[in-house]
Parts: structure tokens; C-alpha cells; sequence
């Protein structure tokens, strides 16, 4: 069914549910951290299993016919790019900081909005080449304030970096799939296949996935259920009320979020330099989304 503007349930609904998805996204590279013992690729593979494990029974219930051999392809692709995603960016925060690690991260809107030009060639805003370059002036700073403190902290934006990019190729297929497939099967089988491509990647390179102390056990879980599951669950039910791009301006919140926590439990304060980067990418980010169209949604 399609919607235009929010409904009254949603618009009384939106806000307080939207706070409580950034709050608890903003936990993820929390609780990476509380779980090193774990390698990258298992803290991956616990997240995604854990979550398909819970939506796949939902999903089956629904039984939409709209989903399609095609579509299924579009959705492995997808999982594929949630993957390396997870993998790319859990490994970043090795070698970076929290804050550095979820500000590169959460760029994906800026690689939507380029890809859309050269993919679907949509011309792009004065607004979003204006807000490319802006984040970019920020992630230089962010950049030289790691190189500044330690060498590997760079190594780490990067990946954080290609994390964005893997992200931003999943929301592209999402909008395309999505027009058709309600957001439970869409995401469930995502979630699914990632899962079985990172746990691929676990045996392929030897990695072991279980033998962790019962405290880094109950840190997976929690990574499944709180940033996972109540999260990026909260940003899709979002999607049935208001525009993708409403949601993405409100989803960088995150890295305002997870600075604060890192402040919080791991004493990382930011430099100055950070500090303005973060300030840059942010405004970098909220001007490139800021476009001027009529909010219409699809309800599923």
C-alpha cells in the first residue's frame, strides 16, 4: 500500500522509537570491543546468524508470492554486501578508534547518492556535491589526527571507509527489492545469506566461531539482539512511515552516539582534530540527504 506523508500512529510513534534505534545501534561498536576474544569474522558471523536465526521463522510465516527466483538473486547480492560490510568494519576498530571507526562508516549515504548518479544517473544536487566535499575536508582531518597518534589508526579508517561502501551497495539493492518484498523477507533472507557467506569465510581461513569464555558469549548475543535486531529493525519500520532519506539523515546520530559511549566505557576522548571532522562529516552527510521531496513510502 502506498502512503504519502506519516501517519498519526507514526508521527507520534517516529521519534521516540527513531532515539531508541540510534541508541541502541550505538552500542555495536561497544560491544565489538567487549567481545575481542573473538576475531572479526566470528564477531560477524554471530551477529548475523543469531539474527536470521529469529527472523526466518517470521519470514516463512508470511509467505509472499512477490518473492521471486530474481529477487532472491538480488538479495544473495545484497547478503554479499552486508558481509564484507560487518567483516570490513569490526576489523577497523583493531586499528582505529571508536569515533573515527562509526563516523567513516555511517558515509554510506554520501556512496548512495554517488552511485545513484552513476548507476541510475540521477543527477546529482548542488546540495550533495557541496556535502561530498565537506565530509571529505573532515575525513582528512580525521585522517591526520589518527596518522598523528598512530600509524595503523589510518589502516583502520580505511576499512571503516570500505565498510560504507559495502553498506551503501546493500541500501541500493534494498531500495530496488524493497519496492516488491515486504522489509521481513527481504531482511531475513539478507541476513541469512550474509551469514553463510561470513561463516564461509570462517572455515575457508580457519577461523574459530565457538570455544569463547561465557562473558564474550552473552557480549554476541547481545550484539545480535540490541544493534542487530532492535536497531536496524527500528530503522525499517521507520521506512513504512517516513522517506529512506529522513531515516538516513536521522541514523547519523549513531556516531554522536558511540563517541559518547567510548567516552564512557573506554575513556577515548577525542581530539580536536576528531572533533571538527566529526562536526564536518555529520554536516557533510545531513546537507547531501536535505533534498526537497514529497515523503511516500511503500507499507509493508
Amino acid at each position: 500500500m502506498l502512503v504519502t506523508g506519516v501517519t498519526i500512529q507514526g508521527q507520534r510513534l517516529l521519534y521516540p522509537r527513531m532515539a531508541l534505534g540510534i541508541i541502541a545501534v550505538s552500542f555495536g561498536a561497544i560491544l565489538v570491543r567487549f567481545a575481542s576474544e573473538a576475531s572479526p569474522l566470528a564477531i560477524s558471523a554471530w551477529r548475523l546468524s543469531l539474527a536470521a536465526i529469529v527472523l526466518i521463522p517470521a519470514a516463512w510465516m508470511q509467505k509472499d508470492r512477490t518473492f521471486t527466483p530474481v529477487m532472491i538473486l538480488w538479495c544473495l547480492s545484497s547478503g554479499a554486501a552486508l558481509a564484507l560490510h560487518f567483516i570490513l568494519w569490526t576489523t577497523s576498530l583493531v586499528y582505529t578508534s571508536i569515533a573515527s571507526s562509526v563516523l567513516f562508516v555511517t558515509t554510506h549515504p554520501l556512496f548512495v547518492g554517488l552511485g545513484s548518479f552513476l548507476l541510475f544517473k540521477e543527477r546529482p544536487s548542488r546540495r550533495l556535491v557541496l556535502g561530498v566535499l565537506i565530509a571529505i575536508l573532515g575525513g582528512a582531518l580525521i585522517g591526520f589526527g589518527d596518522i598523528q597518534l598512530t600509524g595503523p589508526a589510518l589502516r583502520g579508517d580505511a576499512l571503516a571507509i570500505g565498510g560504507g561502501l559495502m553498506a551503501a551497495i546493500y541500501f541500493m539493492i534494498g531500495r530496488h527489492v524493497r519496492q516488491t518484498v515486504s522489509a521481513t523477507q527481504y531482511i531475513a533472507l539478507t541476513y541469512a545469506s550474509a551469514a553463510v557467506f561470513v561463516l564461509l569465510a570462517c572455515g575457508i581461513t580457519q577461523t574459530p566461531v565457538f570455544g569463547f569464555s561465557r562473558s564474550t558469549v552473552g557480549f554476541l548475543i547481545l550484539l545480535a539482539l540490541v544493534p542487530q535486531l532492535i536497531g536496524h529493525s527500528t530503522f525499517n519500520w521507520a521506512l513504512r512511515h517516513v522517506s529512506a532519506s529522513r531515516v538516513s539523515i536521522m541514523i547519523v546520530g549513531e556516531p554522536v552516539g558511540a563517541g559518547l559511549l567510548a567516552l564512557l566505557f573506554f575513556r577515548e576522548v577525542p581530539s580536536s582534530l576528531n572533533l571538527a571532522g566529526a562536526a564536518l562529516i555529520l554536516g557533510g552527510i545531513y546537507l547531501s540527504l536535505r533534498n526537497k521531496e514529497r515523503t511516500h513510502v511503500h507499507e509493508y
